[in-house]
């Protein structure tokens, strides 16, 4: 029996207790969501399962999509289906005037080779970059759609009284859309899914691995870095092995770039600050020992957390990239590929909302955390709207959450006890600013 099954299967049977554990308090003017959120967790946990054990890739969420707007439209909840390729939009219109708010739950899966031991593990294949690979929800967004469908159950039974509207958006895509398509935030956002609905703030929550189950966690402004792609081609002229005077190597001014490369980070950016991370991902070029190619193409990440270090950070790298190359009579051909931005906590919703997140959660389970080097693309909306992103642990208490399989893991694990906690976080965050005057 792998350590997985030992650690997280057996803790995915207490949503009883969990219930019992988390007090899921709203405030007084709406009547409290407790019994409708005890009603639903069993469903959450059914419909989480059920995700898990069939998970689609970015851009192909067509049973899951179907899944989510049947269930909407059971509750009598407008929708939108198709937004963004598979995206499924939910509008619930309050019966008393106020604003407009969004809650957002992502879908899509990853294409990793489950490893966990559960009764419910995906078996799930698919192709990816022209290989068939697994596939399966390593990052927790089965739990994420499961739990927004709990929410949206849950608040429809309270729709009469109701200050304002939610929206519910069911997003794919947040890993990355296919090469050569869009998708995602950016492709909601670009369809005009806020400009249709104009809500005023938006909030998400994301399972985490690296908190135990019942703890919250929160950070005020910048919460999780921007991400950018970079690609560099340095082409030389290729030769034979045993004459590379005939030719430019650009295998050893890749090498030289890569040594470089590091630079940029130790003797370039202030990182007293903030962090700043520049990765090589692949490097490829050639393809027998005794010929020198012509070129050598790699890839990589840049994650930062400010503008200015944004632009310092390509700025060195195209300059080291072009020296290097010139130094070795080759030519380099730099780019980036613009990604997420900095995933941003507006300080004022933060403060607003951390009475809510008080009584749902309690004081002591409220943990604030580091920057987080990861990047996600809900942060497209808060250059829209004031946003919050917090993230709720999975880890079983009882085992260290700094060493357990991390989110995008074969062996990644959600701790089912925690999904009744990250609903009643969604649901009363709405509640409580629906009907909290500013």
């Amino acid at each position: 029996m792998s350590r997985a099954r030992n650690t997280g299967f057996a803790a995915s049977l207490t949503v009883a207790a969990a219930l019992q554990a988390f007090p899921f308090v709203a405030g007084a003017a709406l009547e409290s969501p407790d019994d409708a959120l005890r009603s639903v967790a069993p469903q959450v946990q059914e419909w989480r399962r059920d995700f898990h054990q069939h998970p689609e890739l970015s851009n192909r969420e067509f049973r899951t999509s179907k899944i989510v707007a049947a269930h909407l439209k059971k509750l009598g909840i407008e929708v939108e289906t198709g937004v963004a390729h598979t995206g499924v939009i939910g509008f619930l219109k309050g019966g008393k005037p106020g604003p407009t708010i969004a809650l957002r739950a992502d879908m899509d899966a990853l294409p990793v080779t489950e490893k966990t031991d559960v009764p419910f593990k995906s078996l799930a294949t698919d192709t990816y970059r022209g290989e068939k690979v697994g596939v399966m929800h390593a990052c927790g967004h089965d739990a994420h759609t499961a739990m927004l469908m709990g929410v949206a159950q849950t608040l429809a039974g309270m729709r009469a009284n109701l200050p304002g509207n939610v929206l519910f958006i069911f997003q794919p895509a947040e890993e990355g859309a296919p090469a050569g398509e869009e998708g995602g935030a950016s492709l909601m956002l670009k369809e005009g899914l806020f400009d249709k609905y104009k809500p005023e703030a938006v909030f998400g929550v994301h399972v985490w691995s690296a908190l135990n189950t019942g703890d919250v966690g929160y950070r005020s402004g910048p919460a999780m870095a921007a991400a950018d792609s970079w690609s560099l081609v340095i082409n030389g002229k290729q030769s034979h092995g045993s004459r590379p005077w005939q030719g430019i190597d650009p295998i050893v001014a890749s090498a030289q770039f890569v040594e470089a490369l590091q630079t940029v980070v130790s003797r370039r950016i202030n990182i007293t600050t903030n962090p700043v991370i520049v990765s090589v991902g692949a490097i490829k070029g050639g393809i027998r020992n005794n010929i020198i190619p012509a070129s050598v193409e790699m890839v990589g990440t840049i994650r930062t957390f400010t503008a200015e270090h944004r632009k310092t950070v390509i700025a060195e790298m195209k300059r080291i990239a072009d020296g290097v190359a010139a130094a070795n009579g080759a030519s380099a051909q730099f780019d980036i590929q613009n990604g997420n931005p900095v995933t941003f906590n507006d300080p004022v919703l933060l403060k607003r909302m951390m009475p809510t997140l008080e009584r749902t959660a309690g004081r002591d389970h409220l943990k604030e955390t580091e920057l987080i080097t990861a990047a996600e693309d809900f942060s497209f909306y808060g250059k829209k709207v004031p946003a919050l992103f917090l993230f709720v642990g999975v880890t079983p208490r009882d085992k260290d959450a700094q060493t357990v399989p991390a989110n995008h893991s074969d062996f990644f694990y959600v701790d089912e006890s925690a999904l009744p906690l990250g609903t009643a976080v969604m649901a009363n965050l709405a509640l409580d600013y629906l009907q909290t005057p500013r």
